[in-house]
């Protein structure tokens, strides 16, 4: 576009014509311009850091905006280029925010459609996806969700962890089942990891250029509270009389008391044994290839015990421990797993997880090392893991033999042939 080059006065402003451009030669890339309505537009071209051309329209003209100050304010924009800024892409993102709602719904959307991956290099699991659903819906949306995006502060991000951790979003909320109900507490560790997530959520904002910086970073968090408790001897035996219980008088779902019993026998992630299939399983190998776990494809030694529990179910639906109606996983094993330990009065705390965290346990009481232990029940580190299940498949189910005879003696439930071998490997 060619114009006249002069300094920019009021006189200059007050003649120009429709369409018509002055260009200032005291200030390289700013002047003004009259379209077809009679205000006159003051505005500044530069190039970003990228080279980019860029048009920043600094306003019109009357107060406060008149040659002069127009003027001042083109030498302050330039001044931020050259700082690195582009205010006018700045401008353009203020402009164009989104809440932090839209934010989490498009989040979500590229969560579910896999185009988001893990530290791992892979797509979050369905199980994660919902627990992050359930995060935004009942802690982030209420307290954040009406912000804009680029609006967020550090200071705003510490005060919803509080908010969260003093029980500001507690309450009961729908969920996606029919007459579904969600018990929300909040806490301290609800809390911790809700602004984890809220970190990843301002990390995905970053990577579209929603804002320039994530205001998570920084905010110290509470320390989580997680305690890796293990089951104590007196606690084996009540959860082997607890069995015994809930088979012989309260009748309970049998696949449902098969899977507690395999848990306890494995130290397997609850999701991992719920969703066991039985082309998963070669019995003749004593082995089970999970092939989506947490930590990606794994192999797992099968103990005789453990084989014995797998034996005794009917293969009546591909899940081996398959739900009461439906081809679904079983959703209601944890009101089962709640009636269990109720029948001997075990603590609230004791949750499949603790018996997980029991197995390794007693692994490493019995003197196996860790990549042994983590062979067994499926823990990160899969390089060296996976390498050793191939290399030393008979001293893995050795120690899963000797891990759940152990168990069994725990339980005060005697195998005949039950013989517990520690092979330190």
């Amino acid at each position: 576009m060619v114009g006249v080059r002069k300094r920019i006065g009021l006189k200059d402003i007050q003649l120009l014509k429709p369409n018509e451009t002055v260009w200032d030669d005291a200030v390289t890339g700013f002047h003004a311009r009259r379209q077809k309505s009679p205000s006159v537009s003051y505005i500044v071209v530069y190039r970003n850091a990228e080279g980019r051309q860029r048009w920043q329209t600094i306003g019109r003209h009357g107060s406060p905006w008149t040659p002069n100050t127009a003027r001042d304010e083109a030498r302050r924009v330039l001044g931020r280029v050259v700082d690195g800024a582009d205010p006018a892409a700045e401008k353009h993102r203020k402009r164009n925010a989104v809440s932090v709602a839209e934010l989490c719904d498009l989040y979500l959307a590229d969560i579910e459609a896999g185009r988001l991956l893990t530290r791992r290099k892979a797509a979050k699991k369905a199980s994660t996806i919902a627990t992050d659903k359930g995060r935004i819906n009942r802690h982030v949306k209420p307290l954040l969700g009406g912000m804009r995006v680029d609006g967020v502060t550090h200071d705003d991000v510490d005060a919803f962890m509080y908010a969260v951790a003093d029980g500001r979003t507690a309450g009961r909320t729908k969920t996606a089942k029919k007459h579904g109900l969600a018990n929300v507490r909040g806490g301290k560790g609800t809390a911790t990891r809700t602004v984890g997530l809220l970190g990843a959520i301002f990390s995905y904002a970053v990577r579209r250029r929603m804002r320039p910086d994530n205001p998570v970073r920084g905010v110290t968090r509470f320390a989580d509270g997680r305690r890796e408790r293990r089951l104590s001897d007196t606690e084996y035996k009540m959860f082997g009389a607890a069995l015994v219980e809930a088979t012989t008088r309260e009748q309970l779902w049998p696949a449902a008391l098969a899977a507690a019993r395999f848990l306890i026998l494995t130290g397997w992630r609850r999701g991992e044994t719920l969703g066991l299939r039985w082309r998963e399983i070669d019995l003749a190998r004593r082995t089970a290839t999970l092939a989506d776990t947490k930590t990606g494809r794994s192999m797992r030694p099968l103990s005789r015990a453990a084989c014995d529990v797998l034996r005794g179910l009917p293969q009546t639906s591909e899940l081996v421990f398959p739900a009461t109606r439906g081809d679904g996983q079983m959703s209601g094993f944890p009101k089962i797993w709640a009636r269990i330990t109720k029948l001997v009065d075990l603590p609230a705390d004791v949750t499949p997880h603790v018996l997980r965290h029991s197995f390794a346990s007693l692994a490493s009481d019995l003197g196996y090392s860790e990549p042994t232990i983590a062979a067994l029940v499926g823990h990160a580190g899969r390089s060296a893991t996976s390498r050793y299940v191939h290399s030393a498949d008979a001293v893995l189910l050795s120690a899963a033999d000797a891990v759940a005879n152990r168990t069994v003696e725990l339980m005060d439930e005697a195998r005949p042939d039950a013989q517990v071998i520690a092979i330190r490997a």
